[in-house]
């Protein structure tokens, strides 16, 4: 009987263990809840919030900048007539300096000159461009524009080219479509032709200048809305007074080809010789000869 009870308790304290073995090797089921470790949440730091970057970093050279010169915030502001009061649409001041210093009085020009003082012609040049007539200009203010217009373009056109002999050597240099004004692309003859010219004065061709010894002189001054009646009077009578362009006597005249290239517009109130009359010293028969001389195209330096 002893035995027997011992065998009992043997089997009871084998069955007891294993059961504990197998509770601590069971699976939770789906219904045991544990709890899980979470992952640390990753922070985005923005891009203008970093920390800035302690290389030194190379700096790429800036776009050249020109200096605005004094003669381009001159040109820039209109300029007022001391005596009269008026005040012109636009100041051709810079202009007006480069010829004074790169401009003899008889019209010999200085391109070398012009070409060290490029930057401040530029700058009128870009004056011009942002500065185009507008409806309320004077018909001097006008005319004393695209004058100037016609003068400093054309001593561009020499620079972009020189050095050259003539102005002949440049490939159809009046029908060059090189410079702007507003929006609009010009030729030296779009300026001439399909502007002053319309503008019904014939003493324009006696104030443009084609760079050339044969041409009317270039005015060693600036046109301006006041002064441009007077100096286009004064040129008209100097040009044909003047013997190296013009021989005239009562009986005969040999004359600039600038008055059978143009000579409708001097016929607008009578003859050619009518017109001559008005400015010549020497009055000329209204039957003289006419011929006209050859015309010197080289460099007028």
């Amino acid at each position: 009987m002893k035995n027997l009870f011992f065998i009992v308790l043997i089997c009871v304290f084998v069955a007891c263990g294993g059961s504990k073995k197998a509770i601590q090797n069971t699976t939770p089921d789906e219904h045991t809840t544990t709890e899980k470790k979470e992952n640390p949440p990753t922070v985005t730091v923005p891009v203008e919030e970093k920390a800035p970057d302690t290389t030194i970093e190379k700096v790429e050279p800036e776009e050249e900048v020109e200096e605005v010169l004094p003669q381009q915030k001159e040109t820039m502001t209109p300029k007022e007539d001391p005596k009269t009061g008026i005040i012109e649409a636009f100041n051709h001041q810079s202009w007006n300096d480069l010829l004074q210093k790169h401009v003899s009085a008889t019209g010999t020009v200085r391109y070398i000159g012009f070409k060290q003082d490029y930057l401040v012609l530029k700058s009128y040049l870009e004056a011009l461009r942002k500065n185009i007539p507008a409806e309320n200009w004077s018909k001097s203010d006008v005319l004393a524009y695209w004058i100037n217009v016609y003068n400093a373009f054309t001593v561009k056109l020499i620079l972009d080219n020189y050095p050259i002999k003539s102005i002949k050597d440049i490939k159809e240099p009046w029908d060059l479509r090189f410079f702007k004004l507003g929006n609009k692309w010009y030729t030296l003859n779009d300026v001439e032709h399909r502007i002053l010219r319309k503008m019904g004065d014939p003493r324009i061709h006696f104030g443009i200048n084609c760079a050339s010894i044969s041409c009317p002189p270039l005015l060693n001054k600036a046109f301006t809305a006041q002064n441009v009646d007077h100096e286009l009077e004064k040129l008209t009578i100097d040009f044909i007074n003047d013997t190296k362009r013009n021989t005239i006597t009562p009986s005969s005249v040999q004359l600039s080809k600038i008055f059978t290239w143009f000579a409708k517009d001097f016929k607008t109130e009578g003859s050619l010789i009518h017109f001559l009359n008005k400015y010549s010293r020497i009055t000329i028969n209204s039957n003289a000869k006419k011929s006209f001389k050859k015309y010197n195209w080289n460099l007028n330096e």
